[in-house]
């Protein structure tokens, strides 16, 4: 059982800041891979940000200069800065984390419910 809790989205206008975070909590193992996703009304979803347990990361082409992702491990939390905010950015924003749980021989992908995020004057 775990559960995935998201925090930070809101209305901002063109050129704020916003910054969101997603905790995980339950029976949990391992984490592995965390990463942000994005999905703007009649759009397909799109992969926003990456970090990997070690550290490194990867953010899609329109975001980078902007956004930064970072991780806190001792509380199972992942964090997306978002700064210099365009109009383009508004979307509900998804949290996905790879994790191993105590019970599970597999790690399983698991999805916060979104927070959305609305940039506009």
């Amino acid at each position: 059982q775990v559960q995935l809790v998201e925090s930070g989205g809101g209305l901002v206008q063109p050129g704020g800041s916003l910054r969101l975070s997603c905790a995980a909590s339950g029976s949990i193992s391992i984490i592995y891979d965390m990463g942000w996703y994005r999905q703007a009304p009649g759009k397909q979803r799109e992969l926003v940000a990456t970090i990997t347990s070690g550290g490194r990361t990867n953010y899609t082409d329109s975001v980078k200069g902007r956004f930064i992702i970072s991780r806190d491990k001792h509380k199972n939390t992942v964090y997306l800065q978002m700064n210099s905010l365009k109009p383009e950015d508004t979307a509900a924003y998804y949290c996905n984390i790879n994790l191993m749980r105590y019970s599970d021989f597999e790690a399983m992908d698991y999805w916060g419910k979104g927070t959305l995020v609305t940039v506009s004057s």
